[in-house]
């Protein structure tokens, strides 16, 4: 089963299209919406794991303003402001999906901003420490984005958003704390780090898969009466993307080593994703939230291969390693 949840987190890029036809497929041959009462479980299963392994102590170790300030900087003085931008101008006319975008990209960080800094050799301290915080300061900073950028077009139910992230993002932080603080006095440190660490992002993989189904298959008639839509949405993320990619390596090249530059580019570049799937299906009602999902599941798509690109690239925009340059 390990084995299985391993494969299908390593290969989002075609697990989630997979579950999106599948979610498609269900939604149009049966009545999709007894599917609406497993929202809730899902959004807890999808962000909870996340939160075992969130080193929130993190944020009190000191060294790195500069690259934190700029990394936070980045994330909500100029991404959100982008994606805005842009889907003004590919989506206008369709509040929810611009909604969509926006929550995307008002959402900075996740488990996946350390391993993917951790595969390109980056500073992992400053990438755990971006992740807490992007965190903290997304989930108090979304409603007002929101409010502020889309009140004239869309009904944001302001109170609901803030009662949906203490019940999916904050809820949660504390209960995993708590869980870490006590596998790892029942289990010892060294056992939690060998056996159990990795195995909580699988389950976190299982709920995002079955978001992603559900909110398909919610609106599987829409889709299937407009199948372009979701290819629709390709070319903007695309774009949102490669600008922030763009955006990021020339302030981290500037101002920081290859270390702290490659934290700060996965710092600003991955959103948590979850998140924003989890604010979409519980805070916005279902048929809403459900296409708000649509482009936030698309993404997933973009930022995974995106991601494992950019590793490769890595060595040739900031020079190899230290420790494997030759002397």
């Amino acid at each position: 089963m390990w084995k299985f949840l391993g494969l299908l987190q390593k290969n989002l890029v075609w697990s989630i299209p997979i579950c999106m036809i599948a979610g498609i497929v269900i939604g149009v041959v049966v009545n999709p919406d007894p599917l609406k009462a497993w929202v809730i479980p899902l959004t807890f299963l999808m962000v909870y794991p996340m939160m075992i392994n969130l080193q929130i102590q993190k944020v009190l170790t000191g060294g790195d303003f500069k690259l934190q300030f700029v990394t936070q900087l980045i994330n909500f003085a100029v991404i959100p402001f982008m994606a805005f931008g842009i889907g003004q101008l590919f989506f206008h006319g369709q509040p929810l999906v611009l909604l969509g975008l926006l929550l995307a990209s008002l959402l900075p960080t996740s488990g996946m901003t350390i391993s993917w800094t951790g595969f390109a050799k980056g500073n992992l301290s400053a990438a755990v420490k971006m992740t807490v915080v992007g965190l903290i300061l997304g989930s108090l900073a979304t409603p007002f984005y929101a409010k502020w950028l889309m009140g004239a077009a869309i009904e944001i139910p302001l109170m609901d958003i803030f009662r949906q992230i203490i019940i999916i993002v904050f809820l949660p932080m504390i209960l995993g704390i708590a869980t870490r603080l006590i596998l790892i006095r029942i289990v010892r440190m060294d056992k939690y780090q060998k056996n159990l660490k990795e195995k909580f992002p699988s389950f976190s993989t299982i709920g995002v898969l079955g978001i992603v189904f559900v909110a398909m298959a919610l609106k599987a008639k829409s889709i299937v009466s407009n199948p372009g839509i979701l290819l629709s949405f390709l070319i903007p993320l695309a774009i949102l993307y490669v600008a922030n990619f763009l955006i990021s390596t020339v302030v981290g090249k500037m101002f920081f080593q290859r270390g702290d530059a490659i934290a700060l580019v996965y710092g600003t570049v991955m959103r948590n994703l979850s998140i924003a799937l989890a604010i979409a299906m519980t805070a916005f009602g279902k048929e809403q939230g459900s296409e708000i999902a649509l482009i936030i599941a698309m993404a997933y798509i973009i930022q995974v291969q995106a991601a494992a690109w950019y590793v490769k690239l890595t060595d040739r925009i900031f020079g190899p390693s230290p420790s494997f340059t030759l002397t």
